[in-house]
């Protein structure tokens, strides 16, 4: 009997909107659909829930160029994220599973065809999309989840010692790796591992993670996972559009030219702080889509996820572009300031000129 069973699991996400209309949307979808909150394991809180959680739609199994079909769930955030699930069940050794998530992580067909489904579920669900989008940014992310692991005797392996006797092929199976990985490489990525009972296990990657749990026990585990997944597409978008606005300015600055044109960058200041503000509501949506308090199980298991796939580094990119727009909205009212003050003392002068002009002219 092989040691090893469970799931390997592929969310490929799209930001495919503003906002969706997640009541239009269920209307449009059908009874299919439904409305989903994780349900915890562990000891939580009624208030560590999503805020609003997303639509989610089961439809027709894909078939991948290898012929197999795999079952799929679409889930649909209000925040404009879409994200396909796939997943694929296996009964395999430790070697079996490293090289088949090896083929599974890289493998181009998943987001081929996660991306044509999503093209024709948009077609269908158009209406309930706020401001769609032209191109979607997309990312991917795999979880290998064991629902069971034996040792030799057949007995279900702890998780210091999953760590201990098999940390070389939990690290190649996060990475997707065929071959092994040096000893440095293999610690940095065993170091983001978490437990909450002995018999649980998470390893997060920044490309995939492994959870070994009960199917209860994943499940809020791989929302989690999603979760961090659609703020890092979030917050890749605002990136993006705040590197264009921000050339857009720069470009402004360079060829400011003369006093009328400075007196035009009162809008150009209005648009970009209309943009600043949006994209604080925005970011402030995304990170309130789910609320953790304290140091709890799940609170820390998500801040270690959203670290390794790198939500915090394009969360400090974008702030450091909003303080960069700040400044530059400053500075452009400045000017604008300093232009119309200048024009109102020129405008002072010469209605004295005039007025001097008709007293001495009579």
């Amino acid at each position: 009997m092989p040691p090893l069973r469970g799931s390997l699991w592929a969310l490929v996400l799209y930001d495919v909107a503003e906002e969706i209309d997640l009541e239009k949307l269920t209307d449009l979808v059908g009874a299919g659909a439904a409305r989903t909150q994780p349900r915890f394991k562990h000891p939580a809180p009624e208030y560590v829930r999503f805020e609003r959680p997303p639509v989610v739609e089961y439809p027709e199994p894909i078939r991948i160029g290898t012929g197999q079909e795999l079952p799929a769930r679409i889930k649909y955030f209000d925040y404009g994220v879409v994200s396909v699930e796939l997943h694929l069940d296996f009964e395999a050794e430790w070697d079996e599973l490293v090289r088949l998530s090896s083929r599974w992580i890289p493998s181009p067909d998943i987001e081929k065809f996660t991306a044509e489904l999503v093209r024709t579920r948009l077609q269908r669900v158009g209406p309930a999309l706020e401001q769609a989008y032209p191109a979607h940014l997309s990312e991917d992310y795999y979880i290998i989840h064991l629902r069971e692991a034996l040792d030799d005797e057949g007995q279900p392996l702890a998780a210091t010692a999953l760590l201990a006797k098999h940390g070389e092929q939990i690290a190649q199976i996060v990475r997707g790796e065929s071959m092994p990985l040096s000893e440095s490489e293999r610690n940095e990525v065993l170091q983001s591992s978490l437990s909450y009972y002995p018999t649980d296990l998470l390893v997060v990657g920044w490309i995939a993670a492994l959870v070994c749990d009960t199917l209860e026990g994943a499940a809020p585990t791989i929302q989690l996972l999603e979760y961090a997944n659609t703020q890092l597409l979030e917050f890749r978008h605002y990136d993006e559009v705040l590197t264009r606005v921000l050339e857009n300015v720069y470009k402004t600055l360079e060829h400011r030219g003369g006093l009328f044109r400075r007196w035009k960058m009162a809008r150009e200041a209005e648009r970009l702080s209309t943009l600043r503000l949006d994209v604080r509501e925005l970011t402030e949506r995304t990170d309130n889509a789910i609320k953790f308090l304290s140091d709890m199980f799940y609170a820390r298991a998500y801040r270690m996820a959203a670290r390794r796939v790198g939500v915090t580094d394009y969360r400090d990119l974008v702030e450091e572009k909003l303080g960069t727009a700040g400044d530059l909205y400053e500075f452009m009212t400045n000017e604008f300031h300093q232009s119309r003050a200048f024009i109102l003392e020129l405008m002072v002068v010469a209605i004295l000129v005039i007025e001097l002009f008709h007293l001495f002219g009579r």
